[in-house]
């Protein structure tokens, strides 16, 4: 028999659909067992509501964690932003912690190289404060011509991130603005 894996998956469906069905027919109550199911995942664990941290609308999520380790987090139905509902980012706020490929040292290669050199978190922040120094130093304008007085540089460009809280967003346009940098964007808006 020559079957295709769209055949497979309908024919899978409709078996599996016409059992809850047949179930559900002959009058069987499948909401304790959902509950239950749903219960199993999140036994034993303490629940702290939170905010995604992806945008600003601020649907409110549900951190389960079990012995100090995060669970699970889904969103929280009481909000009436989100009532419950995640899009794909904040459903993904469990990697945003727990994902054993993040980034955990500071990666550097300098011009030419061809490796990675790993470097300490106070050496690179010194190297990114120098450089930040050094190109607003040489491209800083105070006035232009005509005498308006615009105390900006237009050699750095900021880009925020949408895995920032606000807090941190404030914080850094504030920093920004006072750099005199007037390219700020953020990559939750798009």
């Amino acid at each position: 028999m020559d079957l295709s894996r769209r055949d497979f998956i309908r024919i899978s469906a409709g078996t599996g659909g016409a059992a809850l069905g047949g179930l559900a027919g002959l009058g069987a109550d499948l909401a304790p067992t959902l509950a239950a199911a749903a219960e199993l995942r999140i036994k034993d664990a303490k629940t702290y509501p939170s905010i995604c941290p992806y945008c600003s609308v601020g649907c409110a999520t549900l951190v389960h964690t079990v012995g100090g380790k995060i669970a699970n987090i889904e969103g929280d139905a009481r909000s009436p932003h989100n009532e419950g509902t995640l899009c794909p980012k904040g459903a993904a706020i469990y990697q945003l912690h727990v994902n054993p490929n993040r980034p955990t040292k500071v990666l550097h290669r300098a011009p030419g190289a061809a490796q990675w050199e790993v470097w300490d978190l106070e050496r690179a922040m010194a190297r990114v404060a120098e450089l930040v120094k050094k190109s607003r130093d040489e491209t800083f304008i105070e006035q232009l011509e005509s005498g308006a007085r615009v105390n900006m540089t237009p050699a750095i460009f900021s880009l925020g991130g949408a895995t920032l809280d606000n807090e941190w967003n404030h914080i850094q346009q504030k920093l920004m603005r006072g750099l005199g940098i007037v390219a700020i964007e953020n990559q939750a808006r798009i």
